[in-house]
Formats: C-alpha cells, sequence, structure tokens
C-alpha cells in the first residue's frame, strides 16, 4: 500500500538532530519564548523575505492575530467585512469570524480553486476592508490582480499562506510577502510541518508585528503588566526548534515535490480524471496534488483496492457546514461541485520511482 502521507519517514530523517535539540531543550529549563522561538522567527522571516515574523500557536490563530492586530491599530474594527475563497479550509472563515468580522464568501475559478477575480472585484461594498485570498493547494492566488483591485479600493491584502511555504511569485516573492500580512501554519502534514500544531504571522509593518508579539502572549507589554486583552498563543520552543532543523531542507524537498507533479501531470491521461492546473512555475509548491472525478466514492474505493492511499480537501464546501448555517441558502456551484469531486492523491518528497509509477498506472487503469 503506498499511504496517502507518510510523516514517520519524512521526519525519520532528521531523527538524530531532534533528539540533540530535545536534550537540550530539557536541559535549559526554559520551555516558552526562548531563544530557540526568536531564531526560529529571523531565519523564517528571513527566508520569506519579510522584515518580521512572529510565532504563535497555529494557523487559525495566525490569521486571527493578524485581524486582532489591525483592530488595535485602529484599521479594522467589528463589523468590517473581509472577502474570502468560497472554497476554502473552514478555519480561514473561522478566524475572520472569531475576531468579529464578517466574511463575504467569493466564488472560485474552477480552473485554479483560488479567486474567481471577476466576482471578486462585484462582491466589494462600502463595508469591505480586506481581502484574504487563500493560496490552496499549495499554489498562489492571483496576487497580482488582486494587490491591484486592493489598491484600487484601499482594502487590505492578508495571505492565507498555511499550504504554500516557499511558493515563489512571478516577481521572485515568496509566499508571505505578498500582501500586508500573511498567516502560516506548521501543522505536522504540511510542507514545513513541525511535530505539533504550530504558526507564524509574517509582515513588515512593525506596528503590526508590535501589536501581535504583545496579543500573542495575554496582552502583555511586560511581565504582568497587560495593556489588551489578549490571547494564548505561542509557538512553543521545542517546536520551533524542530521547525529550524527542518527549514533548510524546505526548498529541496519543494523541488521533489515539483517533480513528482510533473510526472502526474505528463504521464496521467486518463479522460475520466482532471488534473490540476499548473503554469508550470514554482508559484505551486504541490503541499497537496488533487485532481477530480465525477464518482469519487467509486474512484477512492477503486484506489484503495489497488494499493494507493487518498483523501479528500475538502469533502465538504463551507456554506454548507452545519457551523456555518448563516450561509446555506447561498449558491456556489463552482465551489459546491470542486467540493464533490475532490481527490487528493499521494504525494510527497520521499515517493520513490516505483511508487510514483504504480500511483500513475493505477490511475490510469481506472
Amino acid at each position: 500500500m503506498i499511504p496517502f502521507l507518510d510523516l514517520h519517514k519524512i521526519n525519520a530523517r532528521f531523527e538524530r538532530q531532534f533528539e540533540v535539540v530535545f536534550k537540550e531543550f530539557l536541559d535549559s529549563g526554559y520551555y516558552i519564548l526562548g531563544n530557540r522561538v526568536t531564531a526560529f522567527e529571523k531565519e523564517f522571516a528571513d527566508f520569506c523575505g519579510t522584515r518580521f515574523c512572529i510565532g504563535v500557536g497555529n494557523g487559525l490563530d495566525a490569521l486571527r492575530l493578524i485581524l486582532e492586530g489591525y483592530k488595535l491599530m485602529g484599521t479594522l474594527k467589528a463589523g468590517d467585512e473581509v472577502l474570502v475563497a468560497s472554497n476554502t479550509f473552514i478555519a480561514t472563515i473561522l478566524a475572520i469570524k472569531q475576531a468579529g468580522l464578517i466574511p463575504v464568501l467569493v466564488e472560485t475559478k474552477a480552473s485554479s480553486y483560488n479567486f474567481d477575480l471577476k466576482e471578486l472585484s462585484e462582491s466589494i461594498s462600502e463595508k469591505t476592508r480586506a481581502i484574504m485570498p487563500v493560496h490552496l493547494y499549495g499554489q498562489i492566488s492571483p496576487m497580482e490582480e488582486i494587490s491591484e483591485l486592493a489598491k484600487k479600493h484601499q482594502l487590505l491584502v492578508i495571505e492565507d499562506a498555511a499550504q504554500a511555504h516557499g511558493a515563489i511569485d512571478k516577481t521572485g516573492k515568496l509566499a508571505g510577502n505578498l500582501g500586508d500580512a500573511a498567516g502560516f501554519s506548521f501543522y505536522p502534514t504540511k510542507n514545513l510541518g513541525a511535530l505539533g500544531d504550530a504558526g507564524a504571522v509574517t509582515t513588515n509593518n512593525i506596528e503590526l508585528a508590535s501589536g501581535i508579539r504583545r496579543l500573542r502572549n495575554y496582552g502583555t507589554t511586560s511581565k504582568y503588566v497587560n495593556d489588551e486583552l489578549g490571547f494564548n498563543s505561542r509557538l512553543d520552543e521545542i517546536q520551533a526548534a524542530i521547525l529550524s532543523i527542518k527549514l533548510p531542507h524546505l526548498q529541496a524537498d519543494n523541488n521533489l515535490r515539483l517533480q513528482i507533479a510533473k510526472r502526474y501531470l505528463s504521464e496521467i491521461t486518463n479522460d475520466k480524471i482532471r488534473l490540476p492546473y499548473y503554469d508550470g512555475s514554482y508559484n505551486h509548491v504541490f503541499h497537496l496534488f488533487v485532481v477530480r472525478v465525477e464518482n469519487r466514492t467509486e474512484f477512492m474505493d477503486y484506489l484503495n483496492k489497488n494499493g494507493v492511499g487518498t483523501m479528500i480537501h475538502y469533502p465538504i464546501a463551507p456554506h454548507k457546514q452545519k457551523a456555518l448555517t448563516e450561509y446555506s441558502e447561498l449558491d456556489f456551484p463552482v465551489a459546491e461541485e470542486i467540493h464533490s469531486q475532490v481527490v487528493s492523491i499521494p504525494m510527497n518528497p520521499l515517493m520513490t520511482a516505483e511508487e510514483v509509477e504504480k500511483v500513475i498506472f493505477v490511475l490510469n487503469s481506472y
């Protein structure tokens, strides 16, 4: 059986280094917001090309704290509208709602799984204050067009870069440095994954960075002095150490993903299977390789019986989730069709040539 994702195999490469830093971590007696967090924040900011990185508890908190930081600055206020794609993972929408803002869902473009730009433009209202593009599956959103639209209407651009670590746009800038701020997740399955929950914010705005540093730690300005109603969302020292070990290998791993993706795209030739759009650049790091089929249950059963693991990202469109009943009457036919058809097939940097060949053979035989 080719597993959908073998995290043990991916992390086994670093076990000796993990053991060394874990012993150092234990011996230090310093477990929260120490030198390892500071070091990783600098390393990841340098990697993304931003002035600041703030380590937080997870990707959801990263997005929420960006919005809360802008509220602290007076740039946003409760009730403001944020435009977001209708086919994103629910965490993107939860972050907006939990910050007291209003998510406005925008229809998706079927070919790229990113914003339909015409729909995006038409969704702007007098209450719109921000656009939150999602680099879904590892592919950068159409940021040039989004940025032009945002500039025209004086809107913030906040990237959900949770799946796009290391993706590079056509200007040479990396995901995380394409808007006013960006939220990252380091959930273990990500291209850059911790060994537990972890996240970060990147930005070039010193006031926003300072506010988020306070907000992530109870609104603290100095020991037991709290100027704001803050949160408890701090990147753990040990997770920061793990991420520092893995970060130098990220782009090499991304390149291996690209090689596998290119084989899939050129060698899977079954007309029953719709392959993802890819323009051949480095703007896609293939966190996931997502195909579409009309009879998903039959297709997944077939793959399982033939030794190929799968997952669904994601089975239910956000506006159809029970948690978001206020959106249940909305109509997003493209997003709904996407969610009913998508299947993720094995994609990780350590897949062997034989495993890739088997996946291709099994899909072509369907």
